[in-house]
C-alpha cells in the first residue's frame, strides 16, 4: 500500500460500526479533509461501484454505507430475504476505492425507544410512495442519520431511483444539508437491463424477460424522437412493449413526470422523465429514462 496526495493509503479500508465512533472519526476528518458519502443496502454490484469512483473524484475522503434499512420495507415485503453478502461486499468496495466501511447494525440505528422520523411530504406521496406507504418515511430518516453521523461534503446516489433522488434533493434544501448531492447515471447491463441488488431473484429465463421495462422506455424515447408528445398514447405504447417482451409482467405504473418536480405530464418533453414499476415474476423492478 501507498500513500496518495491526501496522506491516506489507497486499499487500506477501515470498517466502522457504532454511530458514535463514525462521528467522532467524521469530525477528525473534516478538520483537513472533504468526505463524499455513498450508501448502499449492500450486496454491491457494478452500478454500486461507479458511486464509488465517481465519489473518488468528488472529495478527498469516501465513506460508504452498508445498512439494509428496515424502515424503508413495509409488510409483506423482502427484508428479510434481501440478498445480503458482507465479506464480498467489503472486498468489492476496497478495491473501488472507499476509505471507510460504515456499517451499523439495526440496534444502533433503532434503539427500542426510537420515535422520530424524517418525512417529505409531497413528493413521497405518487409513484413508489403510491405503491409503498411509509418507504419514503424510511429512506428519508435513515439518510438523515447517515448524514449525521458522516457529515458529508458531497453524496453519490443512482438515477435508477429516480423519485428518491429528487426527494432526497428536497430534504438536503428544507433542512439546509450543507452537502452536494450527485445524481449518477443509471448502469446497465449489456441487455439494459437496470443492475439491481434484486436482479439476483430471477431465474435465467425471467431474466432475459426482465429487459421488459427498458424495451418498454426505449420505445418512449424513439416516439417521443419522432414527435409524439402525448403521455396517454406513450404510456400504451411502453404498455404494449412490456408485455410482448414478458405477457406475465403486471405494471404497477407507467409514468410521464418532470424531471425536476415529479409534477405528472400530460404532455410530454425533453424535462421528462418516463418512470416504470412492474413485478416480473414475482420479483419487483422499478426503471426510469430522461425523453430528452
Amino acid at each position: 500500500m501507498t500513500a496518495d496526495k491526501r496522506g491516506l493509503f489507497f486499499g487500506d479500508m477501515k470498517t466502522i460500526n457504532s454511530i458514535r465512533s463514525m462521528q467522532r472519526k467524521a469530525r477528525e476528518l473534516c478538520r483537513r479533509h472533504t468526505i463524499a458519502l455513498v450508501p448502499t443496502m449492500g450486496y454491491l454490484h457494478e452500478g454500486h461501484l461507479s458511486l464509488v469512483k465517481k465519489a473518488r473524484k468528488a472529495a478527498d475522503v469516501v465513506v460508504a454505507t452498508i445498512f439494509v434499512n428496515p424502515t424503508q420495507f413495509g409488510p409483506g415485503e423482502d427484508f428479510q430475504r434481501y440478498p445480503r453478502d458482507q465479506k464480498g461486499d467489503r472486498a468489492l468496495l476496497r478495491d473501488a476505492g472507499a476509505d471507510y466501511l460504515f456499517m451499523p447494525d439495526a440496534q444502533q440505528m433503532y434503539p427500542d425507544d426510537y420515535q422520530s422520523y424524517v418525512e417529505t411530504e409531497q413528493l413521497s406521496q405518487t409513484l413508489e410512495g403510491a405503491f409503498r406507504p411509509g418507504h419514503f418515511r424510511g429512506v428519508t430518516t435513515v439518510v438523515s442519520k447517515l448524514f449525521n453521523a458522516v457529515r458529508p461534503d458531497v453524496a453519490v446516489f443512482g438515477q435508477k431511483d429516480f423519485q428518491q433522488a429528487v426527494v432526497l434533493k428536497r430534504l438536503v434544501k428544507d433542512l439546509d444539508y450543507p452537502i452536494k448531492l450527485i445524481i449518477a447515471p443509471t448502469r446497465r447491463e449489456q441487455d439494459g437491463l437496470a443492475m439491481s441488488s434484486r436482479n439476483a431473484y430471477l431465474g435465467p429465463g425471467q431474466r432475459r424477460e426482465a429487459v421488459c421495462l427498458y424495451r418498454g422506455l426505449r420505445r418512449a424515447r424513439t416516439l417521443f424522437a419522432e414527435g409524439v408528445t402525448s403521455a396517454a398514447r406513450l404510456k400504451k405504447a411502453v404498455r404494449k412493449e412490456i408485455l410482448e417482451v414478458c405477457p406475465t409482467a403486471e405494471i404497477q405504473y407507467i409514468s410521464f413526470n418532470d424531471f425536476h418536480t415529479l409534477q405528472p405530464r400530460i404532455k410530454v418533453d425533453r424535462d421528462t422523465v418516463c418512470s416504470v414499476a412492474a413485478m416480473v415474476y414475482d420479483v419487483r423492478l422499478i426503471d426510469n429514462m430522461r425523453l430528452g
